[in-house]
């Protein structure tokens, strides 16, 4: 099998999807010797943040001496980015030999007419064995969707359960209500762990409380009010959290306070759990902490900022980062949205702030919005809007609009931010013959 036939064979898992159900996935892993038994989560749920919070987590961890297993999702610079160990991508050679051996469990499985997992479900089988070769200390893991029903939850050993922020999101699939939202994403809580939750609204606060409380759990808040003396800056900020004073972090916009608050929680929990971090650790891995595509820099003059916000509770942290970082400069928008988000509130939110929109059909994905109705939508908010028939394009038209002293403003669908980076990289080494953005040109995420 080469990698391109074992990328295609995952790719083909998702014929499989059917009712949401972990009995294929743990049928798999009970032949592949439940790898994920002998390992330790800090397990993370949540609509927005969580990818921020592993990042912080799983830094200061490498930086204690750990080894520490990351599994996002969606991933934007390579398809390898979503099975990590200390911030090292899964070799192209050992994700070919697991998918080897998921291929023939799940072969048997077909022919003794059982369920074959889905893509994901076969992604997170084979984590879960590269984990346990490589011995890690922790795995810090990120639902897919979701959290009851997520293929993640098939996990026994957590440490910790973390909630980020929970707002409304995968409707048709978690419920129609924040309550009902955040009763699926509490079911990541299992007996014996501990709770780690960012303050929430209070129908979604019940529901957590409901099931730890069922599972015998305590729980941990993180409070955003406490964190005071905030300085903010695109390149690092600065703030104060209960005992801690002056942490510094290197990712930008208003929301990673909240996310950074969240992560120091855990950290600490995890220390009360009997793993050693020390202060040095912790304030040595918030600096250190890198996670491109949530209000991040990736050129300059002008600024070019890649955010993912996709639904309404980031659309309404994006503002809150256009209102406190970028006060009075003249913006342009490049957007790209999936149909099945909440677009309408994506643009409600953000589009008044823009002086020029321009809109992109995020591409290879079936549940794009093209780019001309996205244009049409947008009308409705700000007429200042143009369709452009690609990323390269839209880049393009975006630098031939702005200023030096202006801003270049991305968002949108995650899916597209490496496919993004990657032309913005290509124009500033057209323009200056070197570039220093990430250059991993493998495939896209999804």
């Amino acid at each position: 099998m080469t990698y391109e036939e074992a990328r295609k064979y995952l790719e083909d898992c998702n014929q499989y999807a059917g009712e949401l159900t972990l009995e294929p996935l743990r049928e798999m892993l009970r032949r592949l010797g439940d790898p994920q038994d002998g390992l330790s989560f800090v397990h993370i749920a949540g609509t927005n943040g969580k990818g921020s919070v592993l990042a912080y987590v799983s830094t200061v961890l490498k930086e204690a001496g750990y080894r520490v297993g990351r599994y996002i999702s969606p991933t934007i610079f390579s398809y390898r980015e979503r099975i990590q160990v200390n911030e090292q991508y899964i070799s192209r050679e050992d994700l070919v030999r697991l998918t080897e051996r998921i291929k023939r469990t799940g072969d048997q499985m077909l022919a003794e007419g059982l369920p074959h997992p889905t893509m994901f479900e076969a992604e997170t089988a084979l984590a879960f064995l590269y984990f346990a070769e490589q011995k890690c200390d922790l795995v810090v893991l990120e639902c897919g969707m979701g959290g009851r029903t997520d293929a993640t939850n098939v996990i026994r050993s957590t440490v910790a359960a973390v909630l980020a922020s929970i707002s409304m999101d995968h409707m048709g699939f978690l419920g129609a209500t924040v309550q009902e939202i955040a009763g699926n994403k509490a079911g990541i809580i299992k007996p014996g762990c501990k709770v780690v939750a960012l303050k929430q609204k209070p129908e979604a606060e019940r529901m957590i409380l409901k099931q730890a409380g069922a599972c015998g759990c305590p729980v941990v808040t993180a409070d955003p009010e406490c964190v005071v003396n905030r300085k903010r800056g695109l390149f690092l900020q600065t703030f104060d959290y209960k005992e801690r004073e002056k942490m510094e972090i290197t990712l930008s916009g208003e929301h990673q306070f909240e996310n950074a608050a969240l992560a120091l929680e855990v950290i600490d929990v995890l220390k009360e759990k009997g793993y050693t971090v020390s202060e040095e650790a912790v304030r040595a891995g918030f600096r250190r902490t890198v996670w491109t595509g949530r209000f991040s820099v990736v050129a300059q003059e002008p600024y070019f900022i890649v955010d993912g916000a996709h639904n309404r509770d980031a659309a309404e942290k994006l503002a809150g980062s256009i209102e406190n970082y970028l006060q009075g400069k003249r913006l342009i928008y490049i957007m790209g949205v999936l149909a099945d988000k909440e677009y309408d509130a994506v643009i409600e939110k953000t589009a008044g702030y823009a002086s020029e929109i321009i809109t992109v059909m995020t591409p290879d994905n079936v549940r794009a919005l093209p780019a001309e109705e996205l244009a049409k939508a947008v009308t409705a908010y700000n007429p200042h809007v143009q369709a452009a028939e690609s990323i390269e394009a839209a880049v393009n038209r975006a630098y031939e609009l702005a200023g030096k002293d202006d801003v270049i403003l991305a968002f949108g669908s995650l899916s597209w931010m490496g496919e993004l980076v990657r032309t913005v990289q290509n124009h500033g080494a057209d323009r200056d013959g070197a570039s220093d953005i990430n250059s991993d040109t493998e495939e896209r995420g999804k």
